[in-house]
């Protein structure tokens, strides 16, 4: 049995100045970690090295440009893909404003599952990020698994990240965000993969 730890959306040191403790209690023991994306700095890998060997892609807040933007790894005889989950400014765009002005009562990417299961058809589990917000979804036989954000935008972050002199554009926007009522909690994930079974665990922080 392989038991694999996933995380995303770390952003980290962007917006956190350290991993949360609670998220090297969730990992250890772990055979592997899955990164999907938006890692931010060179210092949270070797902090996740230190429990396990990293997979890590590219996310949209990613400098690196030596991360990959796809993994594609076979475990347990599973075939496992990882992504970040990001599509074009187009799309981004538009719910990303709808997401702030709403103060984050409207859910962005509903049918971003659906996306990666079209592009990945040959996966048997898909791995990705982006979103903030933990998803395990079955559907058509293959598995999708969002983790969830280890960093979640809350009034809190937000009145940290403005203490960091933003650039304007950014600064305007978290005007409107440090007023954001709806968010998750920050989560990880465990997978436990075994005999051809995947099963998939939310885990709190």
């Amino acid at each position: 049995m392989a038991r694999i730890g996933v995380v995303a959306d770390t952003h980290c040191p962007e917006f956190m100045a350290r991993l949360p403790e609670r998220l090297f209690e969730v990992l250890s023991g772990v055979d592997l970690i899955l990164h999907a994306g938006d890692v931010d700095g060179a210092t949270t890998l070797d902090a996740l090295r230190r429990i396990a060997p990293v997979e890590v892609v590219r996310g949209d807040h990613d400098r690196d440009g030596s991360l990959p933007r796809v993994r594609e790894l076979t475990i347990e005889g599973k075939r496992v893909v990882v992504v970040h989950g990001n599509r074009s400014r187009w799309l981004e765009e538009p719910q990303t404003f709808l997401w702030t002005v709403t103060l984050g009562h409207f859910h962005p990417h509903r049918r971003l599952a659906h996306v990666l299961r079209r592009e990945h058809p040959t996966a048997d589990v898909i791995v990705f990020g982006h979103t903030h917000r933990a998803l395990v979804d079955h559907s058509g036989g293959v598995l999708v698994f969002n983790p969830g954000g280890v960093h979640q935008w809350t009034p809190e972050t937000t009145a940290a990240r403005l203490r960091q002199d933003p650039g304007w554009f950014e600064w305007s926007w978290l005007q409107v965000a440090r007023h954001i009522r709806s968010y998750p909690a920050p989560t990880a994930g465990i997978l436990e993969i075994s005999e051809g079974r995947v099963e998939p665990r939310i885990v709190p922080l």
